[in-house]
């Protein structure tokens, strides 16, 4: 699925118009965006949650020269589903 369908199943759903709903879904991505930029949690109840994690620096290893380079630290978005959504999917 992507964003263009998403809309326009938002959209049926929801009973808006797909300009309307494309500003919706906007909003949601915005503010997820929003509170990992800051370093909040974002939990939706069902759903699942999005959190940032720190990875730390390691060395790694260039598969075509087998030489070693090093990895910088950095932060990294993790989303980690809900049990509805899990059971849903099984």
């Amino acid at each position: 699925m992507t964003k263009s369908d998403l809309v326009d199943s938002v959209a049926a759903k929801a009973g808006m118009t797909k300009k309307d709903s494309a500003r919706a879904v906007d909003a949601v991505f915005d503010t997820i965006k929003e509170q990992l930029k800051t370093g909040d949690k974002v939990q939706l109840v069902g759903f699942g949650s999005f959190e940032v994690k720190q990875r730390e620096a390691r060395v790694g290893r260039n598969p075509k020269t087998m030489e070693e380079i090093r990895i910088p630290a950095r932060r990294v978005p993790v989303f980690r589903p809900g049990k509805e959504l899990k059971d849903s999917v099984m």
